[in-house]
């Protein structure tokens, strides 16, 4: 909270991420650290107006706008507002879609403002709590705070039911381009059941009936929505890489269908996600997410790769996730030899941590709990 409240001084912030994960929250309380403050929802049609109008109190000091992006040609308002601005006030705006989407409703807002991007409970955000320590909690019922706070599983799976509707009849058909709610809902059913593997959009293109293009922008939809995130595979020509096959997770763990390794994995990759997205917004790393596969497909889960402008991308370290197997993966093992990677093995159920030449053998819930919030 400390980092958003001093960049306020000199930039509008973006707070972003997924829906009912504690952005409006988040907002009112960094609101209660001010004297006056006003929350405008553009959803909200009373709000709406108010916004329209910039009719906002003058003693206002904070000014929190939520579902600005909503509003046609919000970076035009939202760059004249911040440039006209009484020099006392500062701007808050909460969203949950990825406001890089819509870059084509207006103006930029090149150096106006800083992005923080909000994401469900992880292991390291709750070290100090007594819940997170219990990994197969996160696996059982996600990170969003409702369902992981409720008493009951019965509770959590009754949100889950309602999140989902929301997601598929609010959020993607207000999402433009969006027409086909079927088709968009049988992709999304599908992800879920794929996660971990790369995606075939042709294979998708195929159950749906449609063309790999459709796919694709309905996966980049879900993904402007903070549904889901792909990784990609490390290459050092970035364009190669975007253009092979990522593989899909969900912010929300719950969402997964398949076993319990598919479930720890998807843990694994949002812990992962979430340290490089903090260590960016708040620290100013340039990390990213991929993981590793050769043509003839040996592959380790993931790598966080890292970006110092010189040498280009170069891999910081190789990570594969186990469940309960403590014996070093050969795949993990081909490339840690290979090209001299420092290699971290992932293991839910570990009774002994070891390192084995450039290779160390972890207790996944100690590691994850050692990352940037």
């Amino acid at each position: 909270m400390k980092i958003i409240i001093d960049d306020l001084d000199t930039k509008i912030v973006f707070v972003v991420g997924p829906r009912q994960v504690g952005k409006t929250w988040l907002s009112k309380e960094i609101g209660k650290q001010f004297s006056n403050t006003t929350y405008l929802n553009y959803d909200s049609f009373e709000d709406r107006e108010i916004i329209e109008s910039q009719a906002w109190p003058r003693s206002t000091e904070l000014l929190i706008l939520d579902e600005l992006h909503k509003k046609p040609y919000w970076k035009n308002f939202l760059k004249g507002v911040f440039d006209t601005k009484i020099e006392k006030l500062k701007i808050l705006v909460t969203g949950s879609a990825r406001l890089d989407t819509f870059r084509q409703s207006g103006d930029s807002l090149a150096g106006r403002f800083f992005t923080h991007r909000l994401l469900p409970f992880s292991m390291a955000e709750l070290r100090k709590e007594k819940e997170g320590k219990d990994i197969d909690l996160f696996l059982e019922r996600g990170g969003f705070p409702e369902p992981f706070l409720v008493k009951t599983i019965s509770r959590a799976k009754r949100w889950q039911n309602q999140y989902i509707d929301g997601l598929i009849r609010e959020d993607i058909l207000n999402f433009e381009h969006v027409k086909d709610l079927a088709a968009i809902k049988t992709v999304f059913e599908l992800l879920r059941r794929g996660v971990g593997s790369p995606v075939s959009f042709t294979s998708i293109a195929r159950d749906i009936n449609s063309s790999p293009t459709t796919v694709i922008k309905y996966v980049s939809v879900l993904e402007a929505l903070y549904i889901i995130f792909k990784v990609t595979p490390f290459s050092k020509n970035i364009a190669r890489s975007l253009l092979k096959a990522p593989k899909i997770y969900f912010f929300d763990t719950a969402l997964t269908i398949g076993n319990e390794g598919l479930r720890f994995e998807n843990h694994v990759a949002l812990s992962l996600k979430k340290h490089v997205l903090g260590s960016c917004d708040s620290l100013g790393e340039n990390i990213n997410l991929q993981y590793l596969r050769t043509k003839d497909g040996k592959e380790v889960d993931f790598c966080l790769v890292k970006n110092d402008g010189v040498k280009g991308p170069e891999i910081d370290v190789a990570i594969e996730a186990k469940l309960s197997d403590g014996a070093i993966s050969k795949n993990l093992l081909y490339f840690c030899s290979k090209y001299g990677l420092k290699g971290i093995q992932l293991v839910k159920e570990l009774k002994r941590e070891r390192s084995i030449e450039n290779i160390d053998v972890r207790r996944a819930g100690r590691y994850l709990r050692q990352l940037y919030l």
